[in-house]
């Protein structure tokens, strides 16, 4: 079950790599629901502030202190979002993920499937981040 617990966090990084034109995020205060389907589910609901500085981060592509993802394929245009690549720890091997969706400037979504390896067997994971914009304003705290 150890290469689990770092899988499930992947949905928290799709919201990074769903658009790279600015057109797909609307800076302003965003609700994200991050939700891992199968096959442990999990639900993780943050608000966040997107400042206009902060956008282009936020849109290029995941990459945290958990992992390091690319995106050989990275189609995002017309309010559709297509992602083929892999995403791996600083100890692990790649995991392959692919992740399908669509956008607009206030709202999106990215259903996405990992396939991980646990003790041999390959485990398929689905997972799913919605997110949608509050505001124009955040909080005075940031989010």
């Amino acid at each position: 079950m150890k290469r689990v617990v770092p899988v499930l966090t992947v949905p928290l990084l799709m919201i990074s790599a769903v658009a790279t034109a600015q057109t797909g995020v609307t800076p302003g205060y965003w609700e994200t629901t991050n939700q891992v389907l199968s096959p442990f589910p999990t639900r993780k609901v943050e608000k966040r502030c997107i400042k206009p500085a902060d956008v282009a981060k936020f849109m290029q592509g995941p990459s945290n202190h958990i992992y390091t993802c690319t995106y050989p394929t990275r189609d995002i245009a017309g309010g559709k979002i297509r992602l083929v690549g892999s995403c791996k720890t600083r100890d692990g091997k790649p995991v392959p993920i692919t992740g399908e969706g669509a956008y607009t400037g206030d709202t999106f979504r990215v259903d996405a499937n990992i396939q991980t390896q646990i003790g041999g067997f390959t485990l398929p994971v689905h997972a799913r981040t919605t997110a949608r914009r509050l505001g124009d304003d955040c909080p005075s705290d940031g989010g």
